[in-house]
């Protein structure tokens, strides 16, 4: 006939094996240290600086609540956020650690 078979044929390279996943190897590499690395740091310097809170430590919380710790309890701290007004909040919410001094300053 005037139309010819055409057959698969490989290319001229042949098995790339390793060579051919190391792009996708390398973007993981990069993945892991670009991002996944520092996020672990991040969190582990919370949940230290979360254990070492202390009475009288001086805080913000993630609602934006400024105030100094008066009680501490396994998942939640007493708060006071202005002379006679106390409220608990969970541990977890401090994000900040503030240097002694500073409420008085704001005030």
């Amino acid at each position: 006939m005037i139309i010819s078979n055409a057959y698969a044929q490989a290319t001229g390279g042949g098995d790339a094996g390793i060579i051919g996943f190391l792009p996708i190897i390398l973007m993981f590499v990069l993945l892991y240290f670009l991002m996944i690395r520092p996020q672990m740091k991040r969190a582990k310097e919370t949940k230290a600086m979360i254990e070492a809170l202390q009475k009288g430590d001086e805080v913000i919380t993630a609602g934006g609540v400024l105030g100094r710790i008066t009680r501490i309890t396994d998942a939640y701290i007493g708060l006071e956020i202005a002379p006679n007004t106390e409220i608990n909040v969970q541990k977890a919410s401090v994000q900040v650690l503030l240097p002694k001094g500073t409420l008085k300053s704001l005030q």
